[in-house]
């Protein structure tokens, strides 16, 4: 017997409830019914009686199984929306997350609509972040860098899907950066503790340890990052961080102790400071 869109759902809806919110389940379900079906979201609610091929109903459920196990959703359509784009993503890089969304509204608002302006974004993953600003900000001359060459391919496909121009390169952090300085650097990096029980759950036990965990306290990245910046900033220019939720008083000191004054602290949709940023001093800037 066939299967409709409607028995499809519910069957998945009451696998993956098992382990996750009701609602949560819905939606996956949802998500991953349109994927195999071609359709959006708003269309099975209103087709919940069309009867479903063989074939796509198979490769659904197949999904559902792999959705079970904690595979990513992500991961399983290969897309995720991040600031309104619709991004290609792979296991090779972090999932765009909303959090991150804070980051790119406290560079964009740093940087002045129709004002050319040099931006770097470090460890640029699917390159959400720097697509995100160069979609904004089209004046802004956008370079985004990475250790992987696979991350790197990712955002190279990503940035041409949406038609913005950033410039790629493969680097280390800043290690091959030579002298090029910027107005603005803005960073989502690795910032979990190698030892963290979050590592062995949910989406991150699939997603690349690399952009996750940085040392003992989660800090080892952030702190390269906030010791080179100075070199590759113009005088005044911006540096902006993402951090985790318990990180906030540790990254101002290295921002404070880095040269940088004009201090902030952002907090995320949950009301938890996640973002730190600082403007690098010039000899005649007061410190504060």
């Amino acid at each position: 017997m066939k299967a409709t869109v409607g028995a499809l759902l519910e069957k998945a809806v009451g696998e993956l409830a098992a382990d996750q919110d009701a609602d949560e389940a819905r939606r996956d379900a949802q998500v991953l019914l349109g994927f195999a079906l071609s359709v959006p979201r708003a269309w099975l609610t209103a087709h919940a009686d069309q009867v479903i091929d063989p074939n796509a109903a198979e490769r659904f459920e197949a999904l559902v199984v792999l959705r079970a196990k904690g595979h990513p959703v992500a991961y399983l359509v290969g897309a995720k929306e991040f600031f309104g784009l619709l991004l290609r993503v792979t296991p090779d890089v972090l999932i765009p997350r909303p959090e991150t969304e804070e980051l790119v509204e406290t560079a964009l608002e740093r940087l002045p609509h129709g004002e050319t302006r040099k931006v770097l974004d470090l460890g640029t993953g699917s390159g959400c972040i720097a697509i995100a600003i160069a979609s904004e900000r089209p004046a802004a001359q956008v370079t985004a860098v990475d250790s992987s060459n696979s991350a790197l391919a990712l955002a190279r496909e990503n940035a041409v899907a949406h038609g913005v121009e950033v410039e790629v390169l493969q680097s280390d952090w800043f290690s091959a950066l030579g002298g090029r300085r910027f107005d603005l650097v803005v960073a989502n990096p690795p910032y979990v503790a190698a030892d963290d029980a979050h590592l062995r759950q949910g989406d991150l036990r699939f997603e690349p340890r690399a952009a996750i965990a940085a040392g003992a306290d989660g800090l080892a990245d952030i702190r390269r990052i906030a010791g080179a910046a100075p070199k590759h900033l113009h005088p005044g220019g911006w540096l902006l961080i993402e951090h985790g939720y318990d990180q906030a008083e540790a990254c101002r000191d290295l921002l404070h102790d880095g040269g940088f004054a004009d201090l902030v602290s952002r907090a995320d949709i949950a009301g938890l400071r996640r973002i730190a940023g600082g403007r690098l001093l010039t000899p005649d800037s007061p410190t504060r």
